[in-house]
């Protein structure tokens, strides 16, 4: 005797997400699950001091702000490259297919780094930098943190945002 399950094939399908970088769902079909998809997304509460255009505008307070709420900086290894105009990782980077180029922040954490805000809100512009404090998996987390973060920058926001969580190599 055979069980729906037995019968079940799983597909891989991919499509390019609006970053550029190729999402992977699987669906199950004669699965009998009605939601046979996984899609490789977290929705997350990113907390925000500011945005700008300005790298150095923004870095100088990235650390003004690290030393005012006592809130370590990030930066992955991370510059500003004049000459791409991209915050980058160095051209000897040990991962040889993001060296020279920009690898977003995708997990939860709470540190400070420059970010391109189009990661996560794509429809904002592709030079605005944001300033983050903070990723967080929970609202309740994020708004806590945002309510610290406004004593010192009152520009201070949240944003809900779709993360690309999986593999991006």
């Amino acid at each position: 005797e055979t069980s729906a399950s037995d019968n079940a094939s799983l597909h891989r399908l991919e499509q390019v997400n609006h970053w550029g970088t190729a999402e992977l769902s699987f669906a199950i079909e004669n699965s009998g699950i009605e939601d046979s998809s996984y899609t490789e997304m977290a929705t997350y509460y990113i907390v925000i001091a500011d945005t700008n255009t300005d790298y150095y505008f923004l870095q100088k307070k990235m650390y003004a702000l690290s030393k005012s709420i006592r809130l370590p900086v990030d930066t992955m290894g991370r510059y500003y490259n004049k000459t791409k105009d991209l915050i980058a990782l160095p051209d000897n980077d040990e991962d040889e297919m993001y060296r020279g180029e920009y690898y977003p922040r995708r997990s939860p954490a709470e540190h400070l780094s420059m970010e391109y805000f189009n990661f996560y809100i794509p429809t904002s512009g592709d030079k605005t930098i944001a300033l983050v404090s903070g990723i967080f998996e929970k609202e309740e987390e994020a708004a806590k943190a945002l309510i610290i973060l406004k004593k010192e920058e009152s520009k201070a926001f949240k944003v809900k945002a779709e993360v690309f969580i999986g593999c991006m190599h």
